[in-house]
């Protein structure tokens, strides 16, 4: 199932460095940090992640009662590091229904969080009104992390932003009325701190989402 790297901000074909550049190049978006090829999920995946990134690796622990751990994808090389992670988490809607969740943490100007949120990006812009209250607020490593609600994403989907470690923390939840999800005071846990407990994440069938946001 491994493929090539790609834009993180478009999927498209990404050049390796080579003779003139020492960076990785997409056509349209100039340099970037590649997004690797996405893998089943499994613990091992998870580790191989949470080795290399140098942001944290979010993931709902507990997990909601029903859900499980559904791929993870990472952008940035060998030699940079994981500049963003995102990890897929699928099972039961608040409303019923299937829902899913991503979680994504990056680096500015990246742009994977805004790809998956289906607006322009490569960060929330003015579609994140941080003016006015937050929508919903996490725990995120401990810390109560306010998010909002990002306005201009298409239908299908809800979308919250905000500030984690320095870092943007996107919240991507389909289908729209899954959102709802956001709402319970929802811990997160970087699993680059989890040790030992990295091995009982209990895995699923990878979520399409990685592949085709």
């Amino acid at each position: 199932m491994r493929g090539e790297p790609s834009c993180p901000k478009c999927g498209g074909r990404v050049r390796a460095p080579g003779l003139f550049t020492d960076s990785w190049q997409c056509g349209v978006h100039g340099t970037v940090h590649p997004l690797q090829p996405v893998v089943p999920p499994s613990v091992e995946a998870l580790v191989v992640v949470t080795n290399r990134a140098r942001v944290p690796v979010w993931m709902p622990w507990p997990l909601p009662v029903g859900w499980l751990f559904t791929g993870v994808a990472c952008a940035g090389d060998d030699r940079s590091g994981g500049r963003a992670t995102a990890v897929a988490c699928s099972g039961p809607g608040p409303l019923g229904g299937p829902g899913e969740l991503l979680l994504i943490a990056e680096e500015l100007g990246v742009g994977l969080g805004a790809r998956f949120a289906g607006i322009p990006g490569p960060d929330p812009g003015p579609g994140m009104r941080v003016d006015k209250p937050p929508h919903v607020k996490v725990l995120a490593a401990g810390r109560p992390t306010p998010l909002w609600h990002v306005e201009g994403t298409p239908d299908d989907r809800a979308v919250f932003a905000g500030e984690a470690c320095g870092l943007w923390l996107w919240a991507v939840v389909w289908p729209e009325q899954t959102g709802l999800l956001m709402y319970d005071e929802m811990v997160l846990t970087d699993l680059r701190d989890a040790g030992a407990e990295v091995d009982l994440v209990p895995c699923g069938a990878l979520s399409p989402r990685l592949l085709s946001p």
